[in-house]
């Protein structure tokens, strides 16, 4: 019998480790395939603010499969065919931006997973199913089990009903989202505003509470600071920012 490509993501985070992923925008899958290469194993694409389409995804996934690295991506703010897309198409989790309420989080877990967690449409005839080649039931398990939901909280209204969200079944990480929760807040970008660094705190608490992975963004110097919070599971680069950062210093030499 076929099985699904089991998530290496979850089965580091349900060992206790501590997962880095980093962010790419680029459409190009060889930037996948050279951060696959380095050994992360996640990738995060993104669907909600860059131009890539589905045809694009499927290549970045295909990149990453090659090395063993799970695809996350960020879909857009839709309809369910925008949140189940991305799986059907191998990609290891989704990230759904602004869950802004319990009403909202539990309608996000009924469009997402099969029975009995929720309503999922079935087409068995893509990647994730083995184009065919899964028993249907066994398909379904497979997929509540490995593949991962993640809710992002990044507004002064959701981090409201924080405990609410939290407790909602069904889902595996909160994910939060400190940019935008600035920019809810008033203090755009002040990464170090009280109100952010509470939100931190608050997202971390909730997670573990009710028995679910936190995660949010870093980098390389805050770490030991994010983990000892709580977070398990943390972004800590892109491709943006390096090569901003590879062409200023040569820009600067020359």
């Amino acid at each position: 019998m076929m099985n699904m490509r089991r998530s290496k993501t979850l089965e580091l985070l349900r060992e206790g480790k501590t997962v880095f992923s980093v962010k790419v925008s680029s459409t190009d899958p060889r930037v996948i395939e050279i951060a696959s290469m380095m050994g992360f194993p996640c990738i995060w694409v993104d669907l909600e603010h860059t131009a890539n389409d589905y045809s694009v995804l499927e290549s970045q996934i295909y990149a990453a499969k090659a090395y063993d690295t799970d695809i996350l991506t960020r879909v857009p703010r839709g309809s369910y065919s925008d949140y189940i897309r991305p799986l059907e198409l191998d990609a290891a989790g989704i990230m759904v931006p602004h869950i802004m309420s319990a009403e909202d989080a539990k309608s996000v877990v009924y469009m997402t997973r099969f029975h009995p967690l929720g309503r999922r449409p079935v087409d068995g005839g893509n990647a994730d199913a083995r184009y065919c080649n899964m028993d249907q039931a066994e398909y379904n398990r497979q997929a509540n089990d490995q593949r991962f939901l993640i809710f992002q909280i990044e507004d002064p209204e959701a981090m409201e009903q924080i405990e609410e969200i939290a407790k909602v079944t069904g889902y595996d990480m909160l994910f939060f989202g400190p940019g935008d929760f600035s920019h809810g807040i008033g203090h755009s970008g002040d990464m170090n505003h009280p109100e952010v660094r509470k939100g931190f705190e608050k997202v971390a608490a909730a997670a573990r509470k009710y028995g679910k992975f936190a995660g949010t963004v870093g980098s390389v110097d805050n770490i030991a600071e994010r983990t000892d919070m709580g977070y398990q599971f943390l972004n800590i680069g892109s491709d943006v920012v390096a090569l901003g950062e590879y062409f200023k210093r040569l820009a600067d030499k020359i």
